[in-house]
């Protein structure tokens, strides 16, 4: 190995011991409640009915039988021992650089971090699709608490093949290999266009997460002049927040696209959590989102 390969080998391995530190006791802790609450509290695989009791969630009356008996009935559920989590990463320019203390990929792979450690913890199996402009990377999924800092691992030093986004790849990948019903995380900034139809498609067979990272650059700097380079196509331009004319139009397309991105989430059935990218590191960033997530979803309940 050269020394600027040993060089980054380190450096990637110091990141990884510093997100073990910070996760360890959010996994251990606060985290793996919600975690067994939100996607194996009540199992996933049909049983049988029986008869209601004092105390059952209405939610899970069987109405057909119900009325053809006359007494209320419940359906009942066994919990599937090998769930698999899935993270669709996305690799491309933009999730590497910004004003964030970390960047959006460094705040994707401690939310992997978090998700793939309880998973583990629980003896679920964990994945990887890494993509730029098409598939990067395929890790099956597989057991065990190395193989997910495998996962972490990687979500932090895969190379990709190209600084451009193209999701779709990726999640045709997922519908047409992972026959299973899955977890689906979809990790990037949804700052590309072409996902819309296939994470719809996707959702119709799998638990389908859209982990929507917000960069700093969604809210404006200080009034000033600003030099700006897209990280994808390497184009360079000036920027005059000082005018009024540009901050306005600079807050319309923020606001356009969050409510666009929305919209066809919630069209795909989709759910959202929204992570922002801190401009000051810290554990809280990661698990606040997480949280709320897992909230939203014990009071909806899950997913069948």
């Amino acid at each position: 190995m050269s020394q600027a390969g040993a060089a980054e080998l380190a450096d990637v391995l110091a990141e990884v011991r510093r997100i073990d530190i910070q996760t360890r006791r959010l996994v251990t802790g606060v985290m793996a409640g919600g975690y067994l609450s939100v996607f194996r509290g009540a199992g996933i695989e049909f049983e049988s009915v029986r008869e209601y009791s004092p105390g059952d969630d209405p939610r899970s009356v069987d109405w057909n039988v119900t009325a053809r008996i006359g007494r209320p009935f419940v359906k009942t559920y066994v919990d599937e021992r090998d769930l698999t989590v899935l993270f669709v990463l996305d690799l491309s320019a933009s999730m590497g650089g910004g004003f964030g203390g970390w960047s959006a990929r460094q705040t994707a792979a401690r939310v992997c971090a978090c998700l793939a450690l309880s998973a583990a913890r629980n003896g679920d199996r964990v994945g990887l699709v890494a993509f730029s402009d098409g598939v990067d990377a395929f890790v099956s999924p597989r057991a065990g608490s190395s193989h997910a800092w495998r996962i972490v691992r990687d979500c932090l030093a895969l190379p990709a093949a190209s600084p451009a986004t193209r999701m779709a790849p990726a999640l045709e990948l997922v519908t047409r290999a992972v026959r299973r019903h899955a977890i689906v995380f979809v990790v990037s900034d949804f700052l590309s266009e072409d996902w819309q139809r296939p994470l719809a498609v996707c959702a119709q067979r799998h638990d389908v997460i859209a982990v929507r990272l917000l960069t700093p650059e969604l809210t404006m700097p200080g009034q000033r002049l600003m030099q700006v380079r897209d990280p994808e196509t390497g184009q360079a331009t000036v920027i005059d927040w000082r005018s009024p004319r540009v901050r306005a139009a600079y807050a319309e397309r923020v606001a356009a696209w969050r409510l666009r991105t929305e919209k066809q989430l919630r069209k795909a059935k989709v759910d959202r959590m929204d992570v922002p990218v801190p401009l000051e590191p810290g554990a809280d960033h990661v698990a606040g989102p997480i949280l709320s997530f897992f909230r939203m979803r014990e009071l909806r309940g899950s997913k069948r």
